[in-house]
């Protein structure tokens, strides 16, 4: 009778030792085909908690043959909640980054694609979507390569794409770089206000856009605490910057986010939402098409962050 008891504890502790969630810091090394939700998955975890306990955005992706960190449970929930503490928030809600709508415009390649055919499939010329990607277009255009396109033509050149999207991303090299590192609320409102933005509003973007995280990339080739895209980032330093900003540094990523967010500000007459929707759609699609429904959602969590903000 004892032997059938200890044998049936032995199972039962078995069987709990498999399904419990990893140690404190156990590494684990990002494999073909793995996402950081099929990871926190695995892991008994949900993605924003170990997008948390990684100082990651719930939107980012994970790159092969990187390490991410898997928590034990107080650990994880300690790391959600200090997230959700930078907000003034005891706990999560839904205008928080993990209410983020995905990245507009977000296109992978596919095995038979190519720049000129995606291009065309979207309405661009090849040299504009090159440069704002950060390509060069005389290159090999890898499969799994991640892409922002204009925002309204994305689902159209996805549906009309010669396959289904790889699960494996290739993220562009190009600048500016998802460096590691994180900035603090105060930090990038000092920016903001020197720059002569609301300080209000960029911590909401910044927030919305990487929980101030300068090592994210968005599944739509965005880089860094406020998520520029390569061409933008070239731009912002040609026409706005008065000085050559640095790529690899997360103040600077802020501050290239911030000069932009004042052009549009500018461009939108001061409207907040306006120029917070033209951060997220692009500020000729809202002229063009109005507010799509994921940029309501966008706007609408960003004018809330921004009042948790003391906007």
């Amino acid at each position: 009778m004892n032997v059938i008891r200890l044998t049936a504890i032995a199972a039962v502790a078995a069987t709990l030792a498999l399904a419990a969630p990893a140690q404190a810091n156990v590494p684990h090394t990002v494999g073909p085909g793995e996402t950081l939700w099929s990871i926190a998955a695995a892991n008994g975890f949900t993605t924003r908690a170990l997008a948390a306990a990684n100082g990651l955005s719930e939107n980012s992706n994970v790159v092969l043959g990187s390490t991410i960190q898997i928590p034990s449970v107080p650990e994880a929930a300690a790391a959600l909640q200090g997230a959700t503490a930078q907000l003034g928030q005891s706990a999560p809600t839904a205008a928080s980054a993990a209410a983020a709508p995905p990245p507009a415009g977000s296109y992978v390649v596919r095995y038979g694609d190519s720049l000129s055919a995606i291009a065309a499939r979207a309405g661009v010329s090849t040299g504009q979507l090159a440069w704002m990607n950060g390509l060069n277009p005389a290159n090999l255009l890898p499969t799994g390569t991640v892409l922002k396109l204009p925002t309204e033509s994305a689902q159209a050149a996805a549906a009309s794409a010669p396959g289904p999207a790889p699960v494996q991303h290739v993220v562009p090299s190009a600048a500016p770089n998802a460096t590691p590192g994180h900035v603090s609320a105060s930090q990038v409102g000092q920016v903001a206000a020197q720059t002569g933005v609301s300080a209000s509003l960029a911590k909401a973007i910044a927030w919305q856009e990487s929980g101030f995280n300068n090592g994210a990339v968005s599944s739509a080739n965005a880089r860094g605490v406020m998520q520029i895209m390569p061409g933008t980032w070239s731009w912002i330093n040609r026409s706005l910057a008065s000085r050559a900003l640095d790529p690899n540094s997360a103040l600077d990523n802020v501050q290239a986010g911030s000069l932009y967010l004042r052009q549009l500000m500018r461009d939108t007459g001061g409207d907040p939402g306006m120029a917070a929707a033209a951060y997220y759609q692009g500020l000729a699609s809202v002229r063009r098409n109005g507010m799509l429904p994921e940029t309501r959602r966008y706007v609408s969590n960003v004018l809330s962050l921004r009042a948790r903000f003391g906007g």
